[in-house]
């Protein structure tokens, strides 16, 4: 452990993810088997989302809200070498911890002076929270004015798709591809084909080329043999004047834009104008889009704050 390199006046009221209160709270309902951490492990004292299609994987990222809170319970694992603390659970452990109401302690990194009674929006690409504001005034991460959303370019394969050996695992299925016939595979396609379970996503790529001949991780337990497999999305090109950033996992709107549409892969676009992958596809014309970087929860700020790195205040599932 490293040595102690500062000491502070006061004790700290909490710890960002532990219970803030004795009140009743409420743990999320999971699928068979309970949760665990997603391939990328899963932050205690950050929003998590879990996979609606198994009801077990857990991640702190996802569309739309959150399905809840991850608890601090020391479930966290030091495992870089000389590590001195950590509030990451390794991908593939038990993330049970999860609850969707009661009182918790959370990091407010954002900058911004908080009150009770705010409503906490939650960041879809950390978990963090990247907001305190008034209930329906999420905050903007990027607007594109002539902006326009295209189905994505063919995307053909031949593949398979085998169940995760052991499961519940990080990934439900693994989709290997060994030819691509046209296009390029991301997160967010919708896939279909023979024997293909309709509703199946890609999540994310395992190994392999990027967008070409590997595996990718999709959200619905199935086994299909060796076949043509076609994937479908959107692909938005931001354009015109161009204000903020695009990121993964941001939700957009505008005129013709279908509601709870969101951004799943970078296309050329890093955060500015070019394109991005969202879902699900659809048409949309040249007009004002708008990317939210952070999505309203049922949680409210119970506590000041004044937005100091690192300072913790209190979320609460209900108020006043």
């Amino acid at each position: 452990m490293a040595f102690q390199t500062s000491v502070n006046a006061f004790p700290a009221p909490g710890i960002a993810g532990e219970f803030a209160s004795t009140n009743p709270r409420h743990n999320y309902l999971a699928g068979p088997n309970g949760l665990v951490a997603g391939t990328n492990g899963l932050a205690c004292g950050y929003f998590g989302w879990v996979d609606t299609s198994t009801g077990t994987i857990v991640n702190n990222f996802g569309p739309g809200a959150p399905s809840g809170f991850v608890h601090n319970a020391h479930q966290a694992l030091i495992t870089a070498y000389l590590g001195s603390a950590t509030l990451v659970i390794p991908a593939g452990f038990m993330a049970n911890e999860l609850f969707d109401a009661g009182d918790l302690w959370m990091a407010n990194n954002t900058g911004s002076s908080v009150t009770p009674g705010l409503k906490v929006y939650a960041n879809n690409s950390t978990g963090a929270a990247a907001s305190f504001a008034a209930t329906g005034t999420p905050p903007t991460g990027g607007t594109g004015s002539a902006s326009s959303i295209a189905p994505v370019s063919a995307v053909s394969v031949t593949g398979s798709i085998a169940t995760s050996a052991v499961y519940p695992a990080t990934a439900p299925s693994v989709l290997t591809v060994t030819v691509v016939g046209s296009g390029t595979v991301v997160p967010g396609l919708t896939l279909s084909g023979t024997g293909v379970a309709t509703g199946t996503l890609v999540v994310a790529q395992l190994s392999g080329t990027t967008g070409g001949v590997g595996t990718y991780s999709v959200n619905i337990p199935q086994t299909v043999a060796s076949t043509t497999i076609t994937g479908a999305g959107g692909t938005l090109t931001v354009g015109g004047t161009v204000t903020g950033t695009f990121a993964v996992g941001q939700t957009i709107s505008g005129s013709g834009v279908t509601a709870g549409t969101y951004i799943t892969a970078l296309g050329t676009g890093v955060g500015g104008a070019g394109t991005y992958i969202v879902s699900p596809t659809q048409t949309a014309s040249s007009t004002a889009i708008t990317a939210y970087s952070g999505t309203e929860t049922a949680w409210y700020a119970a506590s000041y704050g004044t937005g100091a790195a690192g300072e913790v205040i209190k979320i609460t599932s209900r108020w006043p």
